[in-house]
């Protein structure tokens, strides 16, 4: 198993500087890492660093509350495509999954999805908030809308991600959704374990740390 190719190498903090980001692409070239992840804004640069490589841009939207509007999503996505971006980290609307607006959030999803096509969806569910139950609702819905994977955690809510989580996540999909593990995933011990645990992918701002032992 080759832990690099799980990783999407990761960089959300929001002082993060266009230096740090260049710095951030390198390292996913040189360790050979499936994705760097970023903010928005940072979409076109990362593009045109990583432009020459197999690394896949993943870009954050509605992050990390996931509370602006469905418009401001689905127009934060196509902006993201436009600008090169392999894959969208949408945040679900979380409020919304709790009151019940299951409808609503599932509209959300779907809306997303039509504007980026072919390209990879994962919708992130913030599982330190949610119940069980509304963990198992979250990834039915997710899947019912078209989304590719399920992602536990924003790395910016009250507790990243837990190995239960992921195996509930996994008894609540389908053979073709795929799970995203992150937030507090920092030696190589714990990312065998959810990879184990049944993660296709790992958010993880140590990657380096992770694939050197």
């Amino acid at each position: 198993m080759k832990l690099n190719h799980y990783i999407d190498h990761t960089l959300l903090k929001p002082e993060a500087s266009p230096q740090a980001i260049i710095k951030l692409c390198q390292e996913a070239i040189d360790y050979e890492f499936y994705a760097v992840c970023v903010s928005g804004c940072y979409a076109y640069l990362a593009a045109e660093q990583i432009r020459q490589s197999n690394v896949k841009l993943a870009v954050t939207i509605g992050f990390p509350l996931g509370s602006s509007t469905s418009e401001a999503k689905v127009q934060e996505a196509k902006i993201a495509i436009k600008q090169g971006a392999d894959e969208i980290d949408m945040v679900m609307n979380i409020g919304f999954l709790k009151a019940g607006l299951t409808e609503e959030v599932e509209e959300e999803i779907r809306s997303v999805k039509s504007v980026i096509g072919e390209k990879i969806l994962k919708v992130i569910l913030e599982t330190c908030y949610l119940s069980n139950s509304e963990i198992v609702k979250a990834c039915m819905i997710s899947e019912k809308a078209g989304a590719d994977f399920v992602k536990t955690s924003t790395g910016f809510g009250t507790a990243g991600a837990s190995i239960e989580h992921i195996k509930l996540m996994k008894q609540s999909i389908g053979g073709n959704m795929k799970i995203k593990a992150s937030g507090g995933i920092r030696d190589k011990e714990t990312a065998l374990e959810y990879v184990n645990a049944g993660a296709d992918r790992i958010g993880t701002s140590s990657g380096i740390q992770i694939v050197s032992g």
